[in-house]
């Protein structure tokens, strides 16, 4: 994630549970992979699950972006 997405993430993530839910979720599913990725080496059914979590991430992620596509409109709707 950018800076700028981190930031907005801290901003509204107390008021915006969607938001605050994925972002957990999405940090959750790193946790999940880094396991998996510091192993040397891994099961079909790890290599499975590890494919399986990558998708939710980023299935997630992109929610995440268009929640906060409507926070970047509206803080550049305040500034003008």
């Amino acid at each position: 994630m950018e800076q700028y997405e981190l930031e907005l993430i801290a901003k509204y993530g107390d008021m915006d549970e969607d938001l605050n839910r994925l972002w957990q979720e999405h940090l959750d599913y790193e946790k999940q992979l880094d396991t998996y990725e510091n192993k040397p080496y891994l099961t079909a059914s790890e290599e499975s699950e590890m494919k399986r979590l990558k998708k939710m991430k980023l299935a997630g992620k992109t929610k995440i972006q268009h929640i906060l596509e409507k926070y970047r409109r509206q803080e550049a709707g305040n500034e003008a």
